[in-house]
């Protein structure tokens, strides 16, 4: 088993590391790849000496699977080259998510639908695993007919930049910007870039990725993205209207019965899913659960994940780990 990760120098593309080895994933020989000012580097995995090589490098040694991390135009130029020769990809970027021929997964929802001829793999975006992990069961009983979701998301979704823009606000230096107004004590109501139709990108993804995982485009969604400065995670407020009247006691009964799910719901003790708790940890942790008095058959809900976790790294391994599982490898 080869496996090789690109991007490997980026957030999410370290953690990948981080968890290939603490969930022992079962690989032979392991290729880092990233960009040319990185090549040559060392990095440890299980206490050996690795060096960073160059895409074209991990092309030439024909990996089984390929982990993806390194942005659309990275994934779009060379995941076909690596699936021309038999190498399976799980991109991360948005690259592949509304190709209609590439399959959108999240494994506890939908790996079930992947075969051995997939061979490029798309991975979804941070805020719409958490979202779909949630959303997918309690459609599955009482059909979810619309979704208003506001998002409060981590700056580690960005990226590196963005962390060192937060820590150095906080440090008094304001002179380095990846967003367009300082984020240290502020709110932006912007996640990406802002499109025609007045949304920004991320909130296109909410809402069109949703939609085809859980394959059930008559769902009306909208979405609103919010930056804030957190560290470990997103937080989602989201509004849910059924087509059946909701059972409180029943959508916590689902919930907790859901793989990869932890309800945090006992507000008169003060337990509820915060991102300083979810860090670090690859559960989707929801609570807030309560009726919407406002409008039928609606609940509201809040949603709290990791999002370099099950939000990314996490997510695209366990695809792996099911391919290998099933023999598709």
């Amino acid at each position: 088993m080869k496996l090789g990760i690109v991007g490997a120098t980026g957030m999410v593309g370290r953690v990948m590391i981080d968890l290939l080895e603490k969930r022992n994933f079962p690989l032979d020989k392991l290729y880092i790849s990233a960009s040319n000012k990185s090549v040559g580097k060392e990095f440890f995995f299980k206490k050996k000496t690795h060096k960073i090589i160059n895409i074209y490098n991990l092309f030439l040694n024909k990996p089984d699977i390929v982990l993806f991390s390194a942005g659309s135009s990275i994934s779009r130029e060379w995941a076909p080259k690596f699936s021309n020769i038999g190498s399976i990809v799980i991109d991360n970027s948005s690259a592949w998510r509304m190709d209609p021929g590439k399959k959108l997964i999240i494994p506890e929802i939908n790996a079930s639908c992947l075969c051995k001829q997939d061979k490029i793999i798309a991975n979804p975006n941070c805020s719409t695993i958490q979202l779909v992990m949630v959303l997918f069961p309690l459609h599955i009983k009482y059909e979810i007919k619309r979704i208003i979701i506001s998002t409060y998301q981590s700056v580690t979704g960005t990226g590196k930049k963005a962390l060192d823009q937060l820590n150095q606000e906080e440090n008094g230096d304001f002179s380095r910007k990846v967003y367009p107004y300082p984020i240290y004590q502020n709110v932006l109501p912007h996640c990406d870039s802002f499109i025609e139709n007045g949304y920004t990108v991320e909130e296109m993804k909410l809402i069109n990725e949703t939609k085809k995982i859980i394959n059930d485009y008559n769902i009306a969604i909208t979405a609103t993205a919010v930056r804030v400065p957190v560290i470990g995670g997103h937080s989602e407020c989201v509004n849910i209207t059924f087509r059946k009247k909701p059972n409180i006691n029943h959508i916590n009964e689902i919930l907790s019965q859901t793989k990869g799910i932890i309800v945090q719901d006992e507000p008169k003790k003060n337990v509820y899913p915060m991102p300083f708790y979810a860090h670090g940890k690859d559960e989707v942790f929801v609570g807030r659960i309560r009726e919407d008095f406002s409008f039928q058959n609606s609940i509201n809900i809040w949603i709290v994940a990791d999002n370099l976790r099950k939000g990314a790294a996490t997510n695209a391994i366990q695809i792996a780990e099911y391919l290998i599982r099933k023999k598709y490898v």
